[in-house]
């Protein structure tokens, strides 16, 4: 499903000729192939939905990344184009928790894992991502797990 979007969108750049857009979202193809052929060469199926939204994710961390260096070294305009794709990138991801509803949904799965300390971080990090997927920022995620369960 995602995937067909992400062509349908390709097909709609070419018709309105934005190249920015269809740029960016050919990148996102190529991405998306390399990783179906690095998960055929390991015996897994195509990446599903929830793979893709994790590929996006990274691409956008990357970008984010990269506008960082960029400003720090005074190329603002590759930066300004960073933060156009990662614009383009954003709009095939679900809508993103707040802080408030990502500590709600920690708490729920706290408690749905009987996670009692540290040592079970892992189940509570595990059970965020079947459920969230796309939708929580699992690098800040893991800091407010590790606060609750220590605290």
């Amino acid at each position: 499903m995602l995937r067909d979007d992400i062509n349908n969108a390709v097909k709609d750049a070419m018709k309105a000729k934005d190249e920015r857009k269809l740029s960016t979202l050919r990148m996102v193809n190529s991405t998306l192939k390399n990783s179906d052929i690095e998960a055929r060469g390991q015996g897994k199926p195509p990446l599903s939905d929830e793979d893709i939204l994790g590929v996006l994710q990274k691409m956008i961390k990357q970008r984010q990344e990269s506008v960082e260096l960029y400003v720090k070294g005074g190329r603002n305009e590759l930066a300004e184009q960073e933060k156009q794709e990662i614009a383009i990138i954003s709009a095939y991801l679900p809508k993103q928790m707040s802080d408030d509803e990502m500590k709600s949904a920690i708490a729920g799965a706290i408690k749905d894992t009987g996670a009692a300390g540290m040592k079970d971080m892992g189940k509570v990090i595990g059970a965020l991502k079947g459920k969230y997927a796309g939708q929580m920022d699992f690098g800040k995620a893991s800091g407010m797990v590790k606060a609750a369960l220590s605290g």
